[in-house]
């Protein structure tokens, strides 16, 4: 596998890669193995998993550039992907971490990311939320595609693997109520990171704020910034500098409940445990909202 990978980065980058030594594992992730691949001089970050799940770095890669493209905001640059020996591979840019993270700058560049819209609501492929499937066809309207394909999508998800029929009833209600958190508030597309809690986020050497691990689609930009809420780790500085740079209206104090619902929900579907109760609670929280 490594001689094909670095046949396929040689081809790419135009530039002979011959890896010096075998990859060196990489810890942090809980999907896929990573490594670093280096020839002494130049090194890239390799991603390994099944040879099925070649789709999911293909959307990934995808989602990269598409980050990349608006100039607003730094992410690791893909190289290429493939499938060998039994595996599905992905080459990104290896880039070195550890500089002293800003806030304020990486609210600005979170912004100027979401000031990139789309026509729709969606995205050009499906891709991943962790290990599990997230489709994005095309909507016109930002409540049809919040309804169908993020939080309809995971409450099947919870008939199927049997959490809970409370959680199935209450979510229904939700969702035939879901206008009405929409009443004077309609979002734009913005071209949304997707997956954004404090692991998917960090600091270049040189201070640079960078994102990576991404779930791409066009979306309401609220729902990006209520993941930075879900788990913590943002500071005090990083939402002043985002609402200075693009102000947040006052319903995203209850709308974020909704968009963080998604994440709960998928979370019971990977692990169950506490995040089926943490679900429910929000859906009760949320019910309340709408009586």
């Amino acid at each position: 596998m490594i001689d094909d990978i670095a046949a396929a980065i040689t081809q790419a980058t135009g530039k002979k890669f011959v890896p010096r030594q075998s990859m060196t594992s990489i810890g942090g992730g809980c999907i896929n193995q990573a490594f670093r691949l280096s020839d002494g001089t130049l090194s890239y970050f390799v991603k390994t998993n099944q040879a099925d799940r070649l789709p999911m770095f293909e959307a990934e890669a995808a989602g990269l550039e598409d980050i990349l493209a608006t100039q607003a905001i730094h992410a690791p640059r893909p190289i290429c992907q493939g499938v060998s020996s039994g595996h599905a591979w992905l080459v990104l840019e290896f880039l070195e971490m550890g500089g002293r993270s800003s806030g304020t700058q990486l609210g600005r560049n979170l912004a100027g990311m979401h000031r990139h819209t789309a026509p729709q609501f969606g995205w050009k492929l499906d891709n991943t939320i962790g290990a599990t499937h997230q489709p994005n066809p095309w909507s016109d309207r930002w409540v049809n595609f919040l309804r169908e394909q993020r939080l309809a999508y995971q409450l099947d998800l919870v008939a199927q693997n049997s959490l809970g029929g409370s959680i199935q009833r209450k979510g229904e209600l939700l969702l035939s109520r879901l206008e009405d958190f929409f009443t004077d508030y309609q979002p734009v597309p913005s071209l949304l990171h997707g997956d954004l809690w404090g692991g998917n986020v960090a600091t270049l050497s040189s201070g640079e704020p960078v994102i990576f691990d991404p779930a791409v689609y066009y979306g309401d930009r609220e729902a990006d910034l209520a993941m930075t809420e879900l788990f913590g780790g943002f500071s005090a500085d990083f939402y002043a500098a985002y609402r200075e740079a693009w102000p947040l209206d006052e319903g995203y104090r209850v709308r974020k409940t909704l968009y963080n619902l998604y994440h709960v929900l998928n979370h019971a579907n990977l692990f169950g445990g506490g995040y089926a109760s943490q679900a429910e609670s929000m859906l009760d929280r949320l019910l309340a909202e709408i009586k």
